[in-house]
């Protein structure tokens, strides 16, 4: 078996990272491993391309093992986007171990070790389970941004006055897109700013746009 590299996708950085690092390095010594890299991204889950997932995949090599805590911490994609991460890990002879999909965990025992059929009956059922578990994500995701959207719209209705929704940090963004122009990276924006990895992409996208309207 080669590295055990562990992907940590949190919503804030403070709150969660510890707590999830501390829970999936628990987990591995419990399998009696050591995690030989953490990847931890502040990003939204369904975008395939994210900083730390990338520089994931550019690392992993064949044996290797991808661990998290849960499917949804790697995928809340479109079903095409997930068939292409998971044709990507599979051709480069990754497993995905999840901390909360038992039969994932089969790829923590050394080779050799048990019945080579069981294994192999372990890891298609696995392979059938993160379908669904990457599809329920999604669907999840979907359900909880379509309430959000109709809950905005029915504040709208009742007062349209009143509802102003998330205001933008003009500052910050100004102060972001000043960075962006320097050739500032993201992580030189994020020590600088202390903004998330979301804002100054969305930013990024913003100048992007503007860019391409000027032309």
């Amino acid at each position: 078996m080669g590295f055990i590299r562990a992907y940590l996708r949190v919503s804030t950085i403070e709150q969660d990272v510890l707590r999830a690092k501390a829970e999936i390095k628990a987990f591995a010594n419990s399998h009696g491993h050591q995690i030989s890299n953490y990847y931890l991204e502040q990003f939204t889950g369904t975008s395939l391309d994210r900083p730390e997932l990338n520089r994931l995949l550019n690392d992993i090599t064949a044996g290797d093992i991808i661990l998290i805590e849960s499917v949804d911490r790697i995928s809340r994609l479109k079903n095409d986007d997930w068939l292409k991460l998971k044709n990507i890990i599979e051709a480069k002879g990754v497993s995905v171990v999840a901390l909360d999909l038992p039969t994932s965990h089969i790829a923590l025992k050394q080779q050799g070790s048990g019945d080579d059929f069981v294994a192999a009956v372990l890891k298609a059922v696995n392979g059938m389970l993160l379908d669904i578990l990457a599809a329920t994500a999604r669907k999840d995701y979907d359900l909880r941004r379509k309430r959000t959207l109709e809950g905005i719209a029915r504040a709208k209705a009742a007062d349209p006055t009143k509802y102003q929704g998330r205001r933008r940090n003009q500052t910050l963004w100004l102060s972001i897109k000043k960075l962006l122009n320097t050739s500032h990276t993201y992580t030189d924006i994020r020590s600088i700013t202390g903004a998330s990895r979301m804002t100054i992409a969305a930013v990024a996208k913003e100048l992007k746009e503007e860019d391409n309207h000027d032309k």
